[in-house]
Order: C-alpha cells, then sequence, then structure tokens
C-alpha cells in the first residue's frame, strides 16, 4: 500500500445537469470518490454524457491523499424493481453504463411486494435479480443493496426488503452469483438498536460499497415514550456527529481486507443541513480521514525489523 487507496472518503452527489460542476467544487477539500444516485428512476436522462462530463472532471483534478485520481464508486437508482418494469430497466441500463463511469458497482434496493412481509418478495426477488445478476457478472459489475427499511418493517413496507441479515440470506440463496452483495451503512443498523460492529464482521465479504451515515438514538425519548408513541426517537446524522464509533469500524474494515469506498449520505442530518450542508460533509470527510489513520506516512522500516 502506498496510500489510502485501500479505503476512499468520498460522497454522494444526485444525477443532474450540475453534476460534474458539483464534483468540480467539492474536489479541492478532498473527497476521494463519489457515488451518483439517479433518485428512484433515471427516466430519460443521458447517461453517457453525464458520464463524459463527471469522468473529465475528475481526471483534471490531481488527489492529494491518493495515488490515483478521484473516482466513482457507485451509480445507483432506488425504485422498486420487483412491482416496476421501469426499475429493473433503469438497472439494466446503469450495468451497461458502469464502465462508462470507471465504475464496477450499481446500487439500489432488492424491492418488495408492498404490504406484504419480506419473506413473501423472495421468490420475485429471484425472478427479477437472476438475469440481471447474469447481465452484471457478463460485464464485471457488482450489484449492491441498500441496507434501508425506508419505514417498513419485517411484516409490512412498501420499497426494499434487504434491512436484515435474515433476508441477506434468503437473497443470497435465491440468486448465488459472486456479484451479489450489499450497500450497507451503520445508520440503518442503529435505528433497529443493532450494533453495527458484529454484523461488519459477519458480513463484510459481501459489503461492495458503504454510505457514510450515521444516527443518534434519544434514549429518554425511548425510555418515555418507546418506539411506537408517535415521537421521533432517533435522528439520522452525518459521521463524526452520530453514535457510531467510526475508528473502529473503519479498523473493523482493515482487519477484514475489505477494500472499497465510504461515501458520505447527506442531507440528513438535522442540525448541518441547508447553509450548513457542506460545512457538516467537509467535517464528516476531515473525520473520517482522521478515524482513517489520518494522513498516510510510508513506513521506513523493512519487512525483516517486523
Amino acid at each position: 500500500m502506498k496510500s489510502h487507496d485501500d479505503i476512499r472518503i468520498g460522497t454522494l452527489v444526485p444525477a443532474s445537469e450540475q453534476t460534474a460542476d458539483l464534483i468540480r467544487q467539492m474536489l479541492p477539500h478532498g473527497f476521494e470518490s463519489f457515488q451518483i444516485s439517479f433518485g428512484k428512476s433515471v427516466g430519460d436522462f443521458d447517461v453517457a454524457a453525464l458520464a463524459s462530463q463527471v469522468s473529465g472532471t475528475l481526471q483534471s483534478h490531481d488527489s492529494k491523499d491518493c495515488d490515483s485520481p478521484a473516482s466513482v464508486s457507485a451509480i445507483g437508482v432506488y425504485g422498486n424493481p420487483l412491482v416496476s418494469p421501469e426499475t429493473v430497466a433503469d438497472w439494466e441500463r446503469l450495468i451497461d453504463s458502469s464502465a462508462l463511469f470507471g465504475s464496477s458497482i450499481v446500487s439500489g434496493f432488492a424491492g418488495r411486494i408492498p404490504g406484504r412481509p419480506v419473506p413473501e418478495s423472495y421468490r420475485r426477488f429471484g425472478e427479477i435479480f437472476r438475469p440481471l445478476a447474469q447481465r452484471a457478472l457478463d460485464q464485471g459489475v457488482r450489484l449492491a443493496f441498500e441496507n434501508c427499511e425506508m419505514r417498513g418493517t419485517w411484516e409490512s413496507g412498501d420499497a426494499n426488503i434487504a434491512h436484515a441479515p435474515q433476508a441477506w440470506e434468503a437473497m443470497f440463496n435465491e440468486v448465488q452469483s459472486p456479484v451479489v452483495g450489499l450497500q450497507w451503512e451503520p445508520c440503518h443498523q442503529i435505528v433497529s438498536f443493532i450494533d453495527p460492529l458484529p454484523q461488519l464482521r459477519r458480513y463484510a465479504e459481501k459489503i461492495w460499497h458503504i454510505h457514510g451515515k450515521d444516527a443518534t438514538v434519544l434514549w429518554d425519548i425511548v425510555r418515555t415514550h418507546g418506539i411506537r408513541g408517535g415521537v421521533p426517537y432517533v435522528h439520522h446524522r452525518t459521521p463524526g456527529f452520530g453514535d457510531t464509533n467510526w475508528t473502529d469500524l473503519i479498523s473493523t474494515l482493515r482487519m477484514c481486507g475489505w477494500r472499497g469506498s465510504i461515501d458520505i449520505e447527506g442531507f440528513h442530518d438535522p442540525v448541518y443541513r441547508d447553509s450548513l450542508e457542506m460545512t457538516g460533509q467537509v467535517a464528516a470527510l476531515d473525520y473520517l480521514k482522521r478515524c482513517r489513520g489520518g494522513r498516510f506516512v510510508a513506513n521506513p522500516y523493512s519487512s525483516s525489523f517486523q
């Protein structure tokens, strides 16, 4: 290793006509990677033109913390592929376009049959994603399913089954492909009162991409109102302002031999938003870099001294 290229720290940006310009303005702050999100639908967006603009912007900027230029870590779309043919077509289109961005990861929701318990979606998930996984495998692309519950529960929900380990195991069994994995973040685990680190150790080899988003549990609210009393009991937070120990998290990733990007998912923090949005994101970037070990320093000792 010559730098921190094993684990890059970046941010998520929406796909729009301004994406390349946004990235250009953010690069001087030290962001090393970018996930590009198309939201719920790619629609008629000119994906190839966007890839060309973004690639040109990234290549024109020299990274100070990594040996190679900043990169696109993943591209994603977050509709419900189990009920929407348009979302399935979006997955196909992004798989086919991934190489244009220099990325090998396409992310999104696993989908869900609305209003039904999670297990009732397993067969449909297999029917939809077995051909998509083969398409991805043929092109050297990995599929990463975000672990957001989207306000759903095990019994009912509208968007995504990939929010609990029991569902992950069923998904991996339905689509037995080396390209199927997770887009994981600790925020959604904390919301469900799960300790992220044991889960991370268990599933690190199936995590393709990580969202840098945290959460703060308001324990006084939980103790007074519970979690079904109509009073918000948790805030989604920017890394550095929540409950997760990111030093331990990144150390765990490195002990597992993990390589990839942690991209900050902004626009959720109740404090660092609006005029403070980029202040919070840059603070999170600097914080995560400290948790990664700070400035990379080459080891002057040869292996014979270790």
